[in-house]
C-alpha cells in the first residue's frame, strides 16, 4: 500500500502532474530520449487501471534506459491518492500533506457561511469564520472543494439545541458516499469527524435538522490533510 505521507522531491517531476511547462526556466533538467510505452498494463487491486492525465485524457508509461516510469497524477488517481504540487519547494506531495489547510483555504459554498460573532461563538470561544445554520427544521447541504489535493478531510461539527441525524458525506462528482456518520447530539460537543478524501474534487456534506436545531461548522479549526 502507497504511503499517505510519501513525499517526492524531484526536480521536473511537475510535468506529470500537470503543471504549467513555463515552470521549468531555469530548472535543472537534463535532455533524454525516451519511449512511450503503449504495451504496457497497470492493474491496480487485480483491475486494469485506465492511465488518464488531469483533464481525462488517456497517457501512456514512459520507457527510458531499461526503466519504465509512470505519470504521477494517473497513478495517484487510480489509487485514490491526493496529489498536489508545492512550486516553491519543487515537490510533488502525495497523500496527507503535513500542515492542516483550513477549509476557508478552498472554494466552499457560502449558503450557511457567517462571520457574523453571534453566530460564529461556540462555547464563549470566537471561531471567526463558520457555517452556522438555525432557521428551522431541513436537510441544508454544505458543499467544500478540496479539489483532489488532500487525503482526509477533518470536520469539526456541533449540534445545536437539537440532534443532527442522517449526516452523511459525499463525493459529488461521483456520487459516492464516503462517510455515514449517523447522528450527533448537542451534548457531543465539538466533535471531529475524519473523512478519506484522496482523489476527490468536490464535498458534500448533508444532514437533517430538527425544528429548532441548527449545526455549527468553524471554517478554521476544520481543515483539509
Amino acid at each position: 500500500m502507497l504511503s499517505k505521507k510519501l513525499v517526492a522531491s524531484i526536480a521536473g517531476l511537475s510535468l506529470l502532474v500537470g503543471v504549467s511547462t513555463g515552470v521549468y526556466a531555469g530548472a535543472n533538467l537534463q535532455e533524454i530520449k525516451a519511449y512511450l510505452n503503449g504495451d504496457l498494463k497497470v492493474r491496480v487491486n487485480g483491475t486494469v487501471a485506465q492511465l488518464n492525465d488531469e483533464q481525462g485524457s488517456a497517457i501512456l508509461p514512459i520507457t527510458y534506459d531499461g526503466t519504465t516510469y509512470l505519470p504521477v497524477r494517473a497513478v495517484a488517481n487510480a489509487l485514490n491518492v491526493a496529489v498536489d504540487y508545492d512550486s516553491a519547494n519543487q515537490e510533488v506531495i502525495l497523500g496527507e500533506k503535513v500542515n492542516g489547510t483550513p477549509l476557508n483555504a478552498e472554494k466552499f459554498d457560502n449558503y450557511t457561511y457567517t462571520k457574523d460573532p453571534a453566530q460564529t461563538t461556540y462555547n464563549n470561544k470566537n471561531y471567526k469564520e463558520a457555517y452556522y445554520y438555525h432557521e428551522g427544521s431541513g436537510g441544508p447541504t454544505m458543499i467544500i472543494t478540496p479539489g483532489k489535493k488532500y487525503q482526509t478531510l477533518h470536520l469539526k461539527i456541533a449540534a445545536i439545541d437539537k440532534d443532527l441525524t442522517d449526516i452523511k458525506i459525499k463525493d459529488l462528482d461521483n456520487n459516492v458516499l464516503l462517510k455515514d456518520v449517523g447522528t450527533l447530539s448537542p451534548k457531543d460537543g465539538l466533535k471531529e469527524i475524519v473523512v478519506d478524501i484522496g482523489n476527490v474534487k468536490t464535498v458534500t456534506i448533508s444532514m437533517q435538522v430538527k425544528d429548532g436545531g441548527g449545526y455549527f461548522v468553524p471554517l478554521i479549526d476544520s481543515y483539509y490533510k
